[in-house]
């Protein structure tokens, strides 16, 4: 038969021993939370941020393609005088890895009736995205993939957003490599006068989320250079099977002037 531990002993035991349990409990917690989140715009200009035009040099915002007003980064063509395939993209300095991306955009007018009929109510986010100092004068696209934004169009079909595009990579798609250039949502259909809410959750090259609007409309893994679409690239950056764990993240330009807000963005644990 053991001796009872004199009162004050046990006491102390059963605080020990449930301190170490809930720190235990708060360890497990932490190891799963993400940082805070933080602005990638600062709303009164676009200091930390790259552009990267077609036929242009880096640097080089031609027609002052991406400007901000009213606390928006928009894009606009009102100083072109003719698009000439100018697709530009704008890059923030710092890329990222694993992160959860929230924005919202609203598609403006007019379309630049010169550019290629698919751009029509069409933009995009790219991420994972090759260094726009990387990129030769006359690279259309960046080595990258895109959350592409639609809207409909005058016909009325349905035309869901916050689809995938692949310029110059694959992603592997309900268990395999998908070898369409595009792969729809299944968001719904909105309007191109809208302010839609769009996130990205994106786990290095584990898997990627799109999500509109609160409602996830898009899952994939694996993002990894490959593909076509994208041109003129330096062949030593565009090494096909390469997975995508991290990269840039950049706003599009592709004739269609668009509104961006509220670019938020928080680092995941890995």
């Amino acid at each position: 038969m053991k001796t009872p531990l004199p009162f004050n002993i046990a006491l102390l035991f059963i605080w020990i021993s449930t301190t170490l349990f809930f720190s235990g409990c708060a360890s497990l917690q932490n190891r799963g939370e993400s940082s805070s989140w933080h602005s990638l715009f600062n709303g009164k200009d676009i200091n930390d941020w790259t552009v990267k035009i077609h036929h242009h040099e880096v640097g080089d915002n031609y027609g002052q393609t991406f400007r901000v007003e009213d606390k928006m980064i928009r894009v606009s063509y009102d100083q072109y005088d003719t698009f000439n395939n100018r697709y530009g993209h704008l890059y923030h300095n710092t890329p990222y890895s694993h992160f959860h991306l929230k924005m919202e955009y609203r598609f403006a007018e007019p379309w630049r009736k010169d550019a290629p009929g698919y751009t029509e109510l069409n933009s995009g986010i790219m991420f994972h995205s090759q260094d726009p100092r990387t990129m030769r004068k006359e690279q259309d696209w960046p080595i990258s993939v895109e959350m592409q934004f639609l809207a409909q169009l005058s016909d009325g079909k349905p035309r869901p957003t916050g689809n995938m595009c692949s310029p110059g990579t694959d992603v592997v798609f309900n268990g395999k490599i998908d070898p369409r250039h595009c792969i729809n949502s299944t968001s719904k259909t909105y309007q191109k006068d809208e302010w839609i809410k769009a996130e990205l959750i994106v786990r290095g090259s584990e898997m990627v989320t799109h999500i509109i609007n609160g409602d996830t409309v898009l899952r994939y893994t694996k993002p990894q250079i490959g593909g076509g679409v994208a041109n003129n690239y330096d062949p030593e950056i565009k090494i096909d099977g390469k997975l995508l764990d991290s990269g840039f993240i950049a706003l599009q330009s592709e004739g269609q002037p668009i509104d961006f807000r509220n670019i938020r963005i928080r680092r995941l644990d890995r």
